[in-house]
């Protein structure tokens, strides 16, 4: 798909959408949302993906919370057919709450956004831990601070290939800002959300290229702005890793159209205020890709790679 086309595209898709402001969407393929993280009441859970058009949610959620998932699994098991959990890594006891969570139906660790260096004792103890119980592990990478998150998360993304490769029975799934800055390989730290084309040979393209046991989920500002800046990179990019990545939202609003306190509150980027993050980024993935590619990054891959019933 050449550049032209691909813009030509994404304007359709722009200009068609405010036509279709208070309809749930409909796209080509179902879609499970693998970065969803629960509400505190039933309803906005429920109201979000009816909202956006998404069929099924992959929940995250910290491991106390484990009896909200099953309940909400147990009241809408389609609609939320898998959840990751996520502790304190730092604490001494993560590698038990972690592994009850698993006991207790979790399919995956996540998402971990602790203060710690991606290649640090701590994270590396639930390395292991996630190859005992082969589990994936969902890691927010994150150099910059932010208003929604200061500091530093599982910072050294630009060492992890000696992780990717010291734990070969693991499966990453990278997430967040640095990770997706990183797919230019002009990126130095320099914002959290750098614009522009893309240089190719980005460390995050090549780790995913040269390691089959990282994968990635497109969540968050950081996916959508990365696959937003060069459409003609991001359809050979979507083409090359079709395989390996990961529909996902990350997105706060309440009921899949942008509405609501948290997606509109200056913790959130300018350019997703107001909007729902999941339809904006299944927007760009269907002007961006094929409809066999699409299917393949919105409902195929998360099911093999959790064993679920597709």
């Amino acid at each position: 798909m050449d550049r032209r086309t691909v813009l030509a595209s994404v304007g359709a898709v722009v200009a068609v959408a405010p036509l279709r402001a208070q309809e749930a969407p409909q796209w080509s393929s179902p879609v499970i949302d693998m970065h969803f993280h629960i509400r505190r009441t039933p309803e906005p859970n429920i109201a979000h993906q009816r909202g956006a058009g998404v069929t099924a949610a992959n929940v995250l959620a910290r491991t106390h919370d484990a009896a909200a998932v099953t309940a909400l699994q147990v009241q809408n098991p389609a609609l939320f057919p898998s959840w990751f959990g996520s502790t304190d890594v730092a604490k001494p006891d993560a590698e038990q709450l972690l592994t009850q969570a698993v006991k207790s139906g979790a399919k995956g660790f996540g998402e971990l956004k602790f203060p710690v260096a991606a290649d640090g004792p701590e994270m590396r103890r639930v390395y292991d831990l996630a190859a005992e119980l082969n589990v994936p592990v969902l890691i927010h990478f994150q150099e910059i601070g932010q208003p929604a998150a200061p500091g530093g998360y599982n910072t050294g993304i630009k060492r992890f290939a000696a992780i990717l490769k010291a734990y070969p029975k693991t499966k990453f799934i990278g997430h967040a800002d640095a990770f997706w800055a990183n797919i230019s390989a002009d990126y130095h730290e320099q914002e959290a959300y750098p614009t522009g084309l893309i240089v190719p040979g980005g460390v995050t393209d090549k780790l995913l290229a040269d390691y089959p046991n990282l994968f990635a989920d497109t969540s968050a500002n950081s996916a959508n702005n990365a696959l937003s800046r060069d459409p003609a990179f991001t359809a050979d990019f979507l083409k090359r890793h079709q395989d390996k990545l990961h529909f996902g939202s990350d997105c706060n609003c309440d009921d899949g159209k942008g509405g609501g306190a948290a997606q509109n509150s200056d913790r959130v980027a300018p350019r997703m205020r107001g909007k729902c993050v999941a339809q904006e980024t299944l927007k760009l993935l269907t002007a961006s890709t094929t409809p066999a590619i699409f299917r393949k990054i919105a409902w195929t891959n998360a099911h093999r790679l959790l064993g679920l019933k597709a």
